[in-house]
C-alpha cells in the first residue's frame, strides 16, 4: 500500500517539485523523522484478499469491539446525458475508511521527535512542553492508527434503506456511487451514519445536493483558507501537530461573501492524507461554508509519508480529484481559489485548458509570509504566465490581501 502509493507520488513528481523539495529542504527532514509502525496487522488470508478491494470474497463486517469506520461527507449530483432525457435520479460517490481501535502503539518516541523539531522545548516551561505533547499525541493518533483493510460497513440512508459500504480495499478506503430517491432539492443536507452509530466515532456523513446548474467553489486548503506554512518542513509540523488551527485573514468574510451571493456547491481540495480529515473538518465547518473534502487516500504510516503527500506530485492529484468533479457536476460554473505555495496554479490552468468553459474564475493568493517563499520563483510573474498560458488575463488573478477580490466576486454575479 504504502510503496505503491509512494510510487506513484515518485511517477508524479515534477521537476519543480523536485527543485522545491530540495530548496526548502525536505528530503533531509524527512530522513530524520520516526516511522509510526506497520499500516496493518490482519491474518495473511485477509492481507492477501485486499488486492481484490471491493470484489474480496473473503472481506468481512467491521467488529465494532475492535474496529471503527470513517464516513465522508459528499455531494449528490445529477448524471448528465449527451441527449435529452427525463430527470435523472441522484447520486453520490460514498467513501469510508477502516481502521483498527486501541491498537496501543506506544507514539512517545514520534511525539518526543516533534516537539524537539518544532522547537518546543525551547518555548517554555516544562508544564508547557508536556501540554504541547499531549496536543502533539493527540492529533498524531490518526497516522498510527492502524488500518483495516477488506472490511465493509452496513449504513442507513435518509430515506431508512440499507447499504453496504466496501469492503475497503489495501489502502482501507471504499468508494462506491449510491443513487438517491428524486425527491430532494438543490442546497438540501442530509445525514447517513453506520446501523451501529457506535462504530462511527467522527459522527455520521453529510449529503449536499446540487442541481447540474449554478456556481461551483473549487478551494485548496493549505495556505488558501488555512495557515499550513507548505514550504517549511517545520512550519508544517507544527501548524498540524501543535499550533491551534489558523484561518488566512479575510478569507472567511470572503467565502460568506461569495456564499451569499452565488450560493455555491463547495469543494475543499487538499493534498494531505485523509488521516486529517477531522482535524480538516472541524476547523472549516468553524470558519467556511460547508462541503465536500477531498484528500488523498493515502495512510501512511511514518511523517516522511506525509511531507511527501504534502509535497510531491500534486498537480497531478489535483487535476485527477477536479476530473472527477467535472464528471459529477459539467455545467456548473466553477470558481478555483488556490495559493502560490504548491501546484494550484498549474493545476487550475491544467483545467481551465482541458474542460473548455467550465472555470469561469481563478484566484491565486501570493504568500508572501513563509520565508520560504522568499526566493522569488514560486512569486514570480514568469510562474503565473506559463501556468495560465492560453487563458484569457480577465480569467485569473493574483492576490495577496483577500479585500482586492470583492469586485472581482461581484463581477461573476452577471456572468
Amino acid at each position: 500500500m504504502q510503496y505503491f502509493d509512494r510510487a506513484r507520488q515518485l511517477f508524479e513528481e515534477t521537476r519543480g517539485d523536485k527543485r522545491t523539495r530540495k530548496s526548502e529542504g525536505f528530503p533531509s527532514a524527512e530522513r530524520g523523522l520516526s516511522s509510526l509502525g506497520r499500516p496493518f496487522n490482519i491474518p495473511i488470508t485477509q492481507n492477501i484478499s485486499s488486492y481484490l478491494g471491493k470484489n474480496n470474497p473473503l472481506a468481512g463486517p467491521v467488529d465494532p469491539k475492535t474496529e471503527s469506520v470513517w464516513l465522508f461527507d459528499n455531494t449528490a449530483y445529477r448524471p448528465i446525458h449527451p441527449y435529452p432525457h427525463s430527470q435523472q435520479p441522484w447520486q453520490a460517490c460514498f467513501s469510508a475508511a477502516f481502521f483498527k481501535t486501541e491498537t496501543g502503539r506506544d507514539l512517545s518516541k514520534a511525539v518526543a521527535d516533534i516537539a524537539d523539531k518544532i522547537g518546543l522545548k525551547e518555548d517554555g516551561s516544562k508544564e508547557d512542553r508536556e501540554r504541547g505533547e499531549r496536543t502533539i499525541a493527540k492529533r498524531l493518533q490518526p497516522f498510527a492508527d492502524i488500518v483495516a483493510p477488506a472490511r465493509w460497513v452496513e449504513v442507513k440512508l435518509p430515506d431508512g434503506k440499507v447499504q453496504r459500504l466496501g469492503p475497503g480495499g489495501r489502502s482501507a478506503t471504499s468508494e462506491q456511487i449510491i443513487t438517491f430517491p428524486s425527491a430532494h432539492s438543490n442546497g438540501q443536507v442530509v445525514e447517513t451514519d453506520a446501523v451501529n452509530a457506535e462504530m462511527t466515532p467522527i459522527g455520521p456523513m453529510s449529503t449536499t445536493f446540487a442541481e447540474p446548474e449554478g456556481w461551483l467553489v473549487m478551494s485548496d486548503i493549505d495556505d488558501t483558507v488555512k495557515v499550513t506554512l507548505t514550504p517549511s518542513p517545520v512550519g508544517i509540523l507544527r501548524s498540524t501537530f501543535l499550533s491551534d488551527p489558523e484561518v488566512i485573514a479575510s478569507m472567511p468574510a470572503l467565502y460568506t461573501h461569495i456564499q451569499s451571493l452565488l450560493n455555491p456547491t463547495w469543494f475543499y481540495l487538499s493534498a494531505s492524507p485523509y488521516n486529517l480529515y477531522p482535524f480538516l473538518r472541524t476547523f472549516l465547518h468553524a470558519n467556511y461554508p460547508k462541503g465536500t473534502i477531498l484528500l488523498r487516500d493515502a495512510s501512511w504510516m511514518d511523517l516522511s509519508g506525509f511531507f511527501m503527500s504534502l509535497t510531491m506530485g500534486t498537480e497531478a492529484y489535483k487535476t485527477g480529484e477536479m476530473d472527477k468533479v467535472h464528471s459529477w457536476l459539467p455545467k456548473r460554473k466553477v470558481l478555483c481559489v488556490g495559493d502560490s505555495t504548491q501546484s494550484d496554479p498549474e493545476a487550475y490552468g491544467n483545467i481551465y485548458r482541458k474542460h473548455n468553459g467550465w472555470v469561469k474564475k481563478i484566484f491565486i493568493r501570493k504568500v508572501t509570509d513563509v520565508a520560504e517563499m522568499n526566493n522569488g520563483e514560486k512569486n514570480s510573474p514568469e510562474r503565473f504566465e506559463k501556468a495560465f498560458r492560453d487563458i484569457p488575463k480577465d480569467v485569473w488573478q493574483v492576490f495577496e490581501d483577500p479585500n482586492e477580490l470583492y469586485a472581482a466576486v461581484d463581477a461573476l454575479k452577471a456572468t
